[in-house]
């Protein structure tokens, strides 16, 4: 099937600014009361002072700006192997599982550790590689997992290690990108401990919710991309799972249980392991405290229901302040989002001094719209240089077009061609022979802006197309974005709707049917990053985008292990048995 087959127009409006623009330090307030001040030394991080943490640092600092050191290293083995997984109950499948597990492993570290991730492909029939989604890579693009852009993938009977510093806090996860593949169990959580903008008791840990398909992860790709090609429907997940488990429609299965103590407060780490749908999670009868968006910490806002887009995260703080008893943890696909599935996720949550039974807990009413939860104000407040020329911008929805004026440039962008990469070829291996001139055109990379500057993204899907009215999650490699603006129409050239003094800062955020996104990122990573939609079938056809920034800062890996990889990828594929059918991502 040809690539070129999605034809999901984007606009990208991109600035390059002439001269840093530099964050300005933040100024600190309180986790709880909005007055807390930089922390003395001996404030100790616990339960009545989350705020706090080692070395000097503290929740005031934003770890763009400042990160600890702490000399330490934490190692992990991944193994990825064929293998089989019933995680509902429902009729055992084929999966590919790490360490024999699904989900994965949880990697766990500390603000300011050195990660160390050796992965083995135990397949038979499939590459790999682990991309460590929503972690900064700062100064390690060939950490980033991407094959094609940063790697060749890993072949089958080959090894891997990925080593990175750990210069964020909070929570993410893992996932193979290589095309569907993580669908098919290989993923898992990341946390990275840190301080938190509100205190808790307990943390509960990570908290991967997911729809689970019977069907493999590969047939159910391949049927989304003829719906694509038809302007169809993808095929409806089966179920919905909550920490990797449920009961199916039958009654099988187990649902996960979670107890927790009365007045007790209990940080939770939900992250949105979806292949597609969009959902909403919510824990009847109690209210849930955001404190952080993806990584970044956000001021603490009370939602009754949470919801959650492809890769999105959200460490939540829930108080056990309801009735003793048995309550229901929900988790429903967002049908006003387009989405569909045969069931939904259910867990139970019990409180201590009570038995467990099957709840008889009310549910909140459910939003009916398909928005993000907001404002989510960062905790560290930070504004993005204004940009009046947004306004003027006429958004072309046919061809590419290139702008330049005193030295800065603008690059006005429409995704009628998608991406579609090399596995044997990476974006990086041309860097490393200074080919750069030669990239193909079906790469689709721009380059970004001068180190320091910024670049403003204006991503505005064409209307009068059934696939476009589809919301997209779009996650972004290497940096946080600053989210501008969002709307469902077509950008009417407004600035005064764009939010520069209190963006949302995350790395994944919705582009709305036949609506438009705005965003903004510094150019302060240089590597091969990725720009695309999250829904796998729709990155497997091709929709996305990567930049190339500051090239010749790059820091590679070993020369040597980089070229003994591609050259063990490319030994197997001469004789794989199934080729790369789509973009490869």
């Amino acid at each position: 099937m040809s690539i070129s087959t999605l034809k999901v127009l984007v606009a990208v409006h991109s600035f390059f600014a002439l001269t840093s623009n530099a964050i300005p330090t933040p100024a600190p307030y309180d986790v709880e009361t909005a007055s807390f001040s930089a922390h003395s030394p001996t404030c100790t991080h616990n339960n009545l002072s989350r705020q706090c943490w080692e070395g000097g640092y503290s929740i005031v600092n934003d770890f763009d700006l400042s990160h600890p050191t702490t000399g330490k290293t934490v190692s992990y083995n991944l193994e990825i192997s064929n293998s089989t997984c019933n995680p509902d109950g429902h009729v055992a499948r084929i999966c590919m599982l790490v360490n024999g597990q699904y989900p994965g492993p949880t990697l766990r570290a500390a603000w300011g550790d050195q990660m160390i991730v050796h992965v083995k492909n135990r397949m038979q029939d499939n590459g790999t590689t682990i991309h460590f989604h929503g972690v900064r890579q700062l100064n390690t693009n060939a950490a980033d997992g991407v094959p094609g852009v940063t790697e060749c993938p890993i072949a089958p009977g080959s090894e891997k290690t990925y080593v990175f510093n750990v210069t964020q806090f909070g929570t993410g996860w893992y996932h193979s990108h290589f095309s569907a593949q993580y669908g098919d169990g290989v993923a898992g959580p990341i946390v990275f401990d840190g301080p938190a903008s509100a205190n808790y008791d307990f943390d509960l840990g990570p908290y991967p919710v997911n729809e689970w398909y019977y069907r493999t992860a590969w047939q159910a790709s391949s049927l989304a991309i003829d719906a694509i090609q038809t302007l169809g429907k993808p095929p409806a997940a089966n179920n919905m799972l909550i920490n990797g488990t449920n009961k199916n429609a039958n009654g099988t299965g187990s649902y996960n249980h979670v107890v927790i103590e009365p007045g007790k407060r209990y940080r939770l780490r939900i992250i949105s392991m979806s292949v597609d749908n969009y959902m909403r999670v919510s824990l009847d009868g109690h209210r849930m405290k955001i404190i952080a968006a993806d990584f970044v910490p956000i001021k603490p806002i009370a939602v009754e229901w949470i919801f959650l887009g492809a890769g999105q995260r959200y460490d939540v703080i829930i108080t056990a302040d309801q009735e003793p008893g048995n309550y229901w943890f929900r988790t429903e696909v967002a049908k006003e989002c387009r989405n569909n599935n045969d069931w939904y996720g259910r867990a139970i949550w019990s409180y201590s001094n009570t038995a467990m039974g099957t709840p008889n807990s009310t549910a909140f009413p459910e939003p009916t719209d398909c928005l993000e939860p907001g404002p989510l104000i960062p905790y560290w407040p930070q504004k993005v240089p204004r940009k009046q020329e947004i306004g003027n911008l006429q958004v072309n929805t046919t061809h590419a077009v290139t702008e330049y004026s005193n030295n800065s440039s603008m690059v006005v962008w429409a995704l009628g061609e998608t991406i579609d990469i090399n596995w044997s070829k990476p974006t990086l291996s041309y860097v490393d022979s200074n080919t750069t001139q030669s990239l193909p055109s079906l790469y689709n990379v721009l380059n970004s802006a001068p180190s320091g500057a910024w670049n403003y993204w204006l991503i505005q899907q064409p209307l009068n197309s059934s696939i476009t009215a589809i919301p997209h999650p779009i996650h972004l490699h290497g940096h946080d974005f600053f989210v501008l603006g969002q709307g469902n129409t077509t950008w009417d050239g407004d600035v005064s709707q764009l939010n520069f003094d209190t963006p949302t800062r995350r790395d994944t955020s919705t582009l709305p049917g036949n609506g438009w996104l705005a965003l903004a990122f510094r150019s302060d990573n240089p590597g091969a990053w990725l720009m695309h939609c999250h829904i796998a079938w729709h990155i497997n056809e091709g929709f996305g985008v990567q930049f190339l920034e500051a090239p010749e800062k790059i820091q590679g890996e070993d020369g040597r292990s980089f070229v003994e990889e591609c050259a063990a990828w490319e030994e197997y594929y001469e004789r794989a048995y199934w080729k790369k059918l789509d973009s490869g991502l």
